[in-house]
């Protein structure tokens, strides 16, 4: 690499396509959840494990906002962890995740508990709290631009679903609905806060390292639920199992 920075417009272009390469709405179980083709216990699966990459983020931010002494940064940051959490006027991502889970047949307190998460899951989103906990706060923010390139998979999501699955409605989906009007402020807020700070060709490696990293989190997360639930089914131990954590169970 040169010793000399990309030009700003040059490294946006740059975190951009990594998001074209990489980002797993290109991984064939986000094709197969979206055409049609997932089974009802697949969807409980994507939705069990799903949860535990949902209700981290919030210590993930907090995480990074402990390390923050600019109160400005840590004003326009908080308002992530408002988004998952709720507020009094806003309930928040978190719940609207589980008013999903519970469209799709499960007890939301099964789900909650995150007894059912897979270990690879569990590794991979550990990994990515840690990963904002401890490496520099321009690394921290980097690795949240795959936002950038999640407002077309929720798009996508919401017409595949809605088409396909009887689960789906506005109640169901109201967490991916909610996104598409919440992440472009934070994508904008991000984005910037990453040029305006990637000033070196140090820096710029390093924030193209950082996302490249929340790419393959997200990844690895689809590859252990492809291989759990698809091909070849190998479910790993203490991983949820079909017919554990319905709601049905829980009437019962």
């Amino acid at each position: 690499m040169t010793d000399e920075p990309q030009s700003r417009e040059a490294f946006e272009a740059r975190l951009r396509q990594i998001g074209a390469e990489r980002y797993h709405d290109r991984h064939p179980f986000h094709h197969l959840l979206h055409g049609g083709g997932c089974t009802p216990d697949q969807v409980r699966a994507w939705v069990i494990n799903r949860y535990y990459y949902q209700h981290s983020i919030p210590m993930k931010d907090a995480a990074f906002m402990s390390r923050v002494e600019d109160p400005a940064l840590r004003r326009a940051w908080r308002k992530r962890i408002e988004d998952h959490d709720g507020t009094d006027v806003n309930e928040g991502g978190i719940r609207r995740w589980l008013r999903l889970a519970e469209a799709v047949g499960l007890d939301p307190d099964y789900v909650a508990s995150c007894r059912g998460v897979m270990p690879a899951t569990r590794f991979a989103v550990d990994a990515y709290v840690r990963f904002v906990r401890d490496k520099t706060l321009l690394e921290a923010v980097a690795a949240s631009l795959t936002e950038l390139f999640a407002p077309a998979i929720h798009a996508n999501r919401i017409e595949g679903l809605l088409k396909h699955y009887p689960f789906a409605n506005d109640a169901s989906l109201s967490y991916f609905r909610k996104r598409l009007t919440e992440a472009p402020d934070d994508v904008a807020f991000g984005l910037k806060w990453v040029l305006d700070h990637a000033d070196t060709a140090e820096k710029q490696d390093m924030a193209a390292a950082a996302l490249t990293f929340k790419t393959d989190v997200l990844w690895a997360q689809l590859d252990a639920l492809h291989s759990a639930y698809v091909e070849p089914g190998r479910i790993p131990p203490g991983a949820w199992v079909p017919g554990e954590g319905l709601l049905l169970a829980r009437a019962s």
